[in-house]
């Protein structure tokens, strides 16, 4: 029988490297200068009698660590305080803006309502400033027409005289037929012979002469009235008394001239207390001697 052949035994594995075999250079290196370093440092301090080393890096390190837990701890602490403090100074800076802007508001619609009440004070005022402005030239045309105030102004200016022969003179009725006339024709004032006619002034006969306010006047008679000039001569000629006082010219000779006058000043009436005043009569003339006696 032949002989089967002979197997060879199985290879053993190969011891497992050291460690230190396996580990980086660099490791071992650092490692084992380092282990060398403490184990030649802790030989000298056998051979020099010295003790070994307290714990005091240990203690500091734990110090240190204490201590910065104890600053962590301290500003969470401070952190979250000052998050309070932020959180409520956010809070009360939203509630005064809040309240501003109420405040603001208010203002605005105050300051709308105080606008429409200018508006409408603004509207009265102008109002009461065009009534002021009408009542005002009412008042001075009145006081022009009282006699009470010095007017200036353009206007006519009529000269009436007696006759040549001296046989009729002109009487106050006349004369009030041309003052009537001045009066429609529009005039804002009138003096006869310098002397400002207003409603209390008196004009009466007084034998062969005329009184205006008990003082005599003589002829020539002037009458000066202020007023529109571009109408108020026209209007006098063409106003009825005028004609009433033409008839008579052509009656009794007497005679009449007129003239504008472009800038003439009269002055205000006397002040006095208030008498009768007699009103313009009639063209019909009466009787001298009965004139002379009522008078």
């Amino acid at each position: 029988m032949a002989e089967e052949p002979r197997r060879d035994p199985e290879p053993r594995s190969a011891p497992r490297p050291p460690a230190r075999v396996t580990l980086p250079l660099l490791t071992l290196i650092t490692q084992q200068s380092l282990d060398e370093d403490y184990v030649l440092a802790a030989e000298r301090r056998v051979l020099s009698g010295n003790p070994p080393p307290r714990r005091r890096p240990q203690l500091i390190a734990v110090a240190v660590i204490t201590v910065f837990g104890i600053l962590v701890t301290t500003a969470a602490v401070q952190t979250s305080r000052n998050a309070d403090i932020d959180d409520a100074s956010h809070n009360t800076l939203v509630a005064r803006i809040e309240n501003q802007r109420d405040q603001l508001s208010s203002l605005q619609e105050q300051a709308a309502s105080v606008r429409a009440e200018n508006n409408e004070l603004e509207e009265e005022l102008t109002a009461v400033s065009a009534d002021l402005q009408s009542s005002t030239a009412a008042l001075r045309r009145l006081q022009a027409r009282t006699g009470f105030v010095q007017v200036v102004g353009p206007g006519v200016r009529l000269v009436a005289n007696d006759s040549q022969s001296a046989v009729e003179r002109i009487r106050k009725d006349d004369l009030f037929l041309l003052i009537n006339a001045l009066w429609a024709a529009g005039a804002e004032a009138i003096t006869l012979n310098g002397r400002r006619l207003s409603v209390l002034t008196s004009i009466n006969n007084s034998g062969g002469a005329i009184n205006v306010d008990l003082s005599p006047i003589r002829a020539p008679y002037t009458l000066q009235a202020i007023g529109d000039p571009r109408t108020l001569q026209a209007n006098v000629v063409e106003s009825s008394t005028f004609d009433q006082f033409t008839v008579l010219m052509s009656q009794y000779g007497f005679t009449l001239e007129m003239e504008d006058v472009e800038s003439m000043t009269l002055p205000a009436a006397p002040a006095k207390r208030l008498v009768a005043a007699d009103g313009a009569g009639s063209t019909e003339r009466p009787n001298r001697k009965d004139e002379e006696n009522s008078s």
